[in-house]
C-alpha cells in the first residue's frame, strides 16, 4: 500500500475526503512585448504558471481571472491555445472571470474558458484589429531634415512615419489587419458557437459592451464573482490555488531580471520603455481606464 493509501486509513477528519481544488490564474496587463523596463503577457512568461495550474493535486478547474485592453493577436492565440491544449490533456474545464475589461487580445483569452462571467461594470468585445502612428514628414520638411530610406525588394517599407503616407502602403496594412480579423472571428465562433445571439456584423465590429448586454449578445455566459460561482459549483470547501509565474527565489532576493536591477536598468532602453509606457496606457484609455 502506498503512502497515499495508508493516510487515506487513518481516522482523520476530512482525508478520506479532501475538498477538489480550483487553480486560479490572473492574466491581468496588456498583451505582449513590452520593452525592457515593461513586461506584458507573453506565452514564454505565462507558460510555467498556465503549467503549474493544470498539473494541481485534487484538480477540478482552472480559472482565469481576464484583466486585459488587448495587445498583440500572436500572443493571444498562443495563450489561449496553450490552455486549451492544456484543458483537453487534463479533462478539466476552464472557467473565465472579466474584472475590469477583457477586450480585443483580452476578450482572445476570455475565449479559452469553457464559460465567461463578469461583473455588471465590466468590458467586454472589442473583436476587430486596430493599428496606430504617427507622421513627421511635415514636421521634417519644417525643420528641414532630409529622410534617406534604402531598401533591398520594394515593398521592405511599409508606412514609413517620416514620408508621406502611401496608399499601396495603406492597401498593404489593411490586408494584413482582415487576416488577423477572420482568425480573430474564426476562434470566437470556434470557442461560443451558438451561444453568440447578434449578428456577425455587430458581434465583429470592433464595438464593446459592459454587462449584461454582452451577455445578451451571447459574449458571456453570466453574472458572477469567482469565489462565489467557484463555491456554489464546487462547495464551500472547495480550495482555490492561485498559481502565478513568480521567478525563484534566489533571483528575487538577487534582483535579478527585474527593473529594479541597477544593472538592467542601465542597459535598458529608456526611450523604448517610456514609448511602451504610453501605448500602454492608450489601449487601456480606450475603454475609459
Amino acid at each position: 500500500m502506498d503512502l497515499r493509501g495508508l493516510l487515506a486509513r487513518l481516522p482523520i477528519p476530512g482525508l478520506k475526503n479532501p475538498p477538489p481544488v480550483v487553480g486560479v490564474l490572473r492574466l491581468s496587463g496588456v498583451i505582449g512585448s513590452l520593452g525592457p523596463l515593461r513586461s506584458g503577457m507573453t506565452l514564454a512568461a505565462l507558460e510555467p504558471a498556465i503549467n503549474r495550474a493544470f498539473e494541481l493535486p485534487r484538480l477540478a478547474a482552472v480559472a482565469l481571472s481576464v484583466n486585459s485592453p488587448g495587445g498583440s493577436a500572436t500572443q493571444s492565440d498562443l495563450i489561449a491555445r496553450r490552455i486549451r491544449d492544456l484543458a483537453a490533456e487534463k479533462e478539466v474545464p476552464v472557467l473565465v472571470f472579466c474584472e475590469d475589461v477583457a477586450a480585443s487580445g483580452g476578450y482572445w483569452l476570455a475565449c479559452a474558458g469553457d464559460e465567461i462571467y463578469l461583473r455588471e461594470t465590466s468590458i467586454v468585445g472589442s473583436i476587430g484589429v486596430i493599428s496606430a502612428g504617427f507622421g513627421f514628414s511635415a514636421l521634417l520638411d519644417k525643420i528641414g531634415v532630409e529622410r534617406r530610406l534604402h531598401t533591398a525588394g520594394e515593398r521592405k517599407s511599409l508606412l514609413d512615419p517620416f514620408r508621406p503616407e502611401d496608399p499601396g502602403d495603406v492597401e498593404r496594412l489593411k490586408g494584413v489587419q482582415q487576416d488577423i480579423h477572420e482568425a480573430f472571428k474564426e476562434t470566437v465562433r470556434q470557442r461560443r458557437g451558438d451561444r453568440l445571439k447578434a449578428e456577425e456584423t455587430e458581434l465583429f465590429s470592433g464595438e464593446f459592451w459592459v454587462g449584461r448586454k454582452a451577455i445578451e449578445r451571447g459574449l458571456a455566459d453570466g453574472l458572477g464573482e469567482l469565489r462565489q460561482v467557484l463555491r456554489a459549483r464546487y462547495g464551500e470547501k472547495v480550495v482555490l490555488k492561485r498559481v502565478d509565474g513568480r521567478r525563484p527565489w534566489w533571483r528575487r532576493r538577487l534582483g535579478l531580471g527585474t527593473a529594479a536591477d541597477p544593472r538592467a536598468a542601465m542597459a535598458a532602453d529608456w526611450i523604448g520603455g517610456a514609448l511602451a509606457a504610453v501605448e500602454e496606457r492608450a489601449l487601456w484609455s480606450r475603454f475609459g481606464l
